[in-house]
């Protein structure tokens, strides 16, 4: 069936393992084998076990007591610390065949902007045959406030340039919205419009900032790269749709072959009761 990845990245705060969890679930309600992968050396807790821990090669509490880092020093060391040591991650994810792999990543954003990280982990997926989509999560409470909102848009953009692979950008936590969720008003923030965003954020900002704004638009759209999706976790049909939109990007599915539910016995299954499974 081929090699799958999500690559699920975004700021801190933004939803990233509580995504991975939820499609974890969705995945295991549609009998989809899939594999979660912690490459966050800070992370605490996970409501569904790794399968691959970057905590078994090096942790940041580790670094931070032993090299007197400061956190996001010592992040950003045992990130390259894995780049440097390829081959434990190559071997990890070699034991699996024909898998779907969901990579929770770290929360700071300049391994997806500043460093070469990130780029060097995606080349190895692809080294090892692995179709990946870059999944960008942002909160979603940034559309209250046009300017939080301009940074994540441009956060996002640097990520797709810097990996440059499939992406899809998600607004999260759109169930904490309220009614708010369902509002017109919301929908121009799904594909942003400059225009009406620059108008926005020059009644917020100084006129001495106005320059700035325009020049932020300009890029934007020029680019016309950045569009979201809502996800509410809460919802099976948004988080399906969503996982429709990742499978589209990487083509999963295309050359999967039908095959007969394991629970059930040779010759018990009438035709037309085999399914596609992932």
């Amino acid at each position: 069936m081929g090699k799958h990845c999500q690559l699920v990245m975004g700021p801190a705060g933004s939803g990233k393992s509580t995504f991975c969890s939820t499609i974890v679930t969705h995945c295991q309600s549609i009998n989809r084998s899939v594999h979660l992968v912690n490459l966050d050396p800070a992370a605490e807790h996970f409501e569904y076990k790794p399968s691959i821990d970057i905590r078994d090669l090096i942790t940041l509490e580790d670094v931070v007591s032993e090299l007197q880092y400061g956190p996001n020093g010592g992040l950003v060391y045992c990130l390259e610390y894995l780049c440097n040591n390829m081959d434990w991650l190559e071997d990890q994810i070699n034991s699996f065949e024909d898998d779907y792999l969901i990579i929770d990543c770290p929360g700071q954003i300049e391994l997806y902007t500043h460093f070469p990280i990130m780029r060097q982990i995606v080349a190895s997926l692809d080294k090892m045959g692995y179709r990946t989509c870059g999944v960008y999560l942002l909160d979603s409470q940034f559309v209250q406030d046009v300017s939080k909102f301009f940074s994540g848009v441009m956060s996002a953009m640097s990520a797709m340039v810097q990996l440059e692979v499939p992406h899809i950008n998600v607004l999260s936590k759109m169930d904490l919205l309220g009614d708010k969720a369902e509002s017109f008003e919301l929908e121009r923030y799904f594909n942003p419009d400059p225009t009406l965003l620059m108008e926005d954020a020059n009644k917020e900002t100084s006129p001495k900032l106005h320059a700035l704004n325009r020049a932020l638009v300009q890029l934007i759209e020029e680019f016309n790269m950045v569009s979201f999706i809502p996800l509410n976790i809460q919802d099976e049909d948004s988080v399906g749709l969503v996982l429709s939109h990742i499978d589209n990007a990487i083509q999963y599915g295309e050359d999967v072959e039908p095959k007969e539910p394991k629970d059930m016995d040779e010759g018990d299954a009438d035709e037309g009761e085999f399914d596609y499974m992932g």
